[in-house]
């Protein structure tokens, strides 16, 4: 099984269960930009009671849960971790914060075709936000990288929505210096 055949059972059983769900990360914005490698899928959900162990049973064995929700320090959220043994991936179930940037992506997301069907995104704005924050400083470069691959693709952005984000996570400095380096538009 590969990543991106991963993701989409775990998209399939997220849709079956009816838990709201956005697919987050290298996978995102391998559609929004040029894709790259990956050994996760990283998804933010929202949760009802319950809703966890149906996915889980619905998945099966080859997917093996670690019931301890974790603190992740990049983006500040919880998460669960799945592995698909011998395999060497991990899907990464990150639960809707209360941020404020975050609550706004999850309404704002929409449905788009990544790897050949229909899955729920962040638009491709919300991408650049989020892997910015995350590499706040350029301390994580596979994010800023991503960034410059959305911004390399992508010509249709809402430049205010992005700046106002910018402006409060402090990383327009970030942006504009990622913009800098990108070549002129033909």
């Amino acid at each position: 099984m590969t990543i991106k055949e991963a993701a989409l059972r775990v998209v399939d059983g997220l849709e079956e269960v009816g838990i709201a769900y956005m697919l987050v990360g290298s996978l995102s914005s391998s559609t929004y930009g040029i894709p790259r490698a990956t050994q996760d899928a990283d998804f933010v959900i929202q949760l009802s009671p319950g809703s966890l162990d149906r996915l889980m049973a619905l998945l099966g064995p080859g997917f093996k849960l670690d019931h301890q929700m974790s603190f992740e320090t990049v983006t500040a959220t919880t998460r669960y971790k799945m592995e698909l043994p011998g395999t060497g991936f991990t899907i990464e179930l990150f639960l809707l914060s209360d941020d404020t940037h975050d609550q706004e992506r999850f309404r704002r997301r929409v449905r788009k075709v990544s790897m050949g069907r229909a899955v729920w995104l962040p638009t491709a704005e919300d991408v650049i936000i989020m892997k910015l924050r995350w590499s706040k400083d350029g301390k994580r470069t596979k994010d800023v990288e991503d960034v410059r691959s959305v911004l390399s693709v992508q010509k249709n952005l809402d430049w205010a929505y992005i700046h106002h984000w910018c402006d409060q996570h402090g990383t327009r400095e970030l942006l504009e210096q990622i913009r800098a380096g990108l070549p002129p538009a033909v």
